[in-house]
């Protein structure tokens, strides 16, 4: 019988994984991540209420619960990688970093190396498919989470085990309801994974500071305001810009001027693009992609339809059948098949 490893975060779909597994004749062993803020006594944090969670539901079924201790492995890497982002004017997503550095990667060298398989809730599949492991997408189109799992490793990928991705997100909580379990209403964690109930731009604060410069009209070239920082914003942003004379939309920044552009107007059309550049194209089990692909910039529902352009080592131009709105650099365009079903993987998206 296979060793599995459960990540059981504190939250009900994490907690149906313990109850699928043990209802299968499974005995896992679960393992919560701390990775929380530094400064427990300044920022208002949801852990404690985690662990408390997690604790209850591992007693419930049986299994041994033990803490594993990722906090300075976050900091030193996922953190740093998205102060070093923001700060050169990119838009990161530390939660796709945090599923390859800390969830399969820092977890996998303390503990997870004893197991065969790694289990998580996340909204995904693996299939098996002409010999070869492939991340799925899930049936729930909203909760679907292979865009946040599209740069782990291959051999982290041939451990990763998602027990609840067939399932629908309200089937999870209905199996939730009926087992009584003590979470079963809570809800679902939003925004950083491991900022809690901390606001974003007072952590960008914190850790850098301000930066005032010019906030310029793209197609006058007028000056409109002033900007506290080009971290603080990012492209296709329309709300809590805060410049009078609006709508505004940000379009553009100039890290080297640190000069914030907009356009204005409800939907402008210089916050739209339709063919980009993306760069170390990161494969997941195939190492080349197809002609047509579909593919996602954020985390939505929908996918878009698409031709590829490769242009070098790794290096890909996407021509998107229809024009994106929000296209920016540092986000990740994850790649899928026609169908948007299998995950080839994803890279990060140029400058200009």
């Amino acid at each position: 019988m296979k060793k599995i490893a459960v990540l059981l975060s504190g939250g009900v779909d994490s907690s149906v994984v313990v109850y699928e597994l043990v209802r299968q004749g499974l005995h896992p062993d679960c393992f919560y991540i701390k990775i929380g803020p530094e400064e427990k006594e300044e920022w208002d944090c949801s852990s404690e209420e985690d662990l408390e969670m997690a604790t209850a539901v591992a007693r419930r079924y049986g299994c041994k619960l033990e803490v594993v201790d990722c906090h300075r492995e976050y900091w030193d890497n996922v953190t740093r990688y998205t102060m070093d982002k923001v700060k050169n004017g990119f838009t990161p997503n530390p939660d796709v970093m945090c599923n390859r550095l800390i969830k399969f990667g820092a977890f996998h060298e303390k503990r997870g190396h004893e197991y065969d398989l790694i289990a998580t809730g996340h909204y995904a599949q693996t299939e098996i498919i002409d010999g070869r492991k492939w991340l799925t997408t899930s049936p729930d189109l909203v909760k679907d989470q292979t865009d946040f799992l599209a740069q782990i490793y291959d051999w982290q990928l041939e451990k990763a085990f998602f027990p609840i991705g067939h399932l629908m997100k309200e089937e999870v909580r209905a199996i939730a309801e009926r087992e009584h379990l003590v979470n079963a209403r809570r809800k679902d964690s939003q925004g950083i994974c491991f900022l809690g109930k901390i606001n974003y731009n007072e952590y960008i604060e914190r850790y850098l500071g301000y930066n005032p410069g010019d906030v310029i009209e793209l197609e006058t070239r007028r000056r409109i305001g002033a900007h506290k920082g080009l971290w603080f914003h990012t492209i296709g942003q329309r709300k809590g810009l805060g410049f009078g004379g609006g709508p505004w939309f940000v379009v553009k920044k100039d890290v080297v001027n640190n000069i914030l552009y907009v356009s204005h107007g409800y939907d402008p059309q210089t916050a739209y693009k339709q063919d980009f550049a993306v760069c170390d194209f990161h494969f997941l089990t195939e190492r080349s992609l197809p002609e047509v692909i579909t593919f996602k910039i954020r985390h939505t529902p929908e996918w878009h339809e698409a031709t590829v352009e490769p242009t070098g080592d790794n290096t890909y131009i996407i021509h998107s059948r229809a024009k994106i709105h929000g296209v920016a650099p540092g986000q990740f365009c994850v790649v899928y098949d026609s169908e948007h079903r299998r995950c080839y993987g994803s890279g990060e998206i140029t400058v200009e």
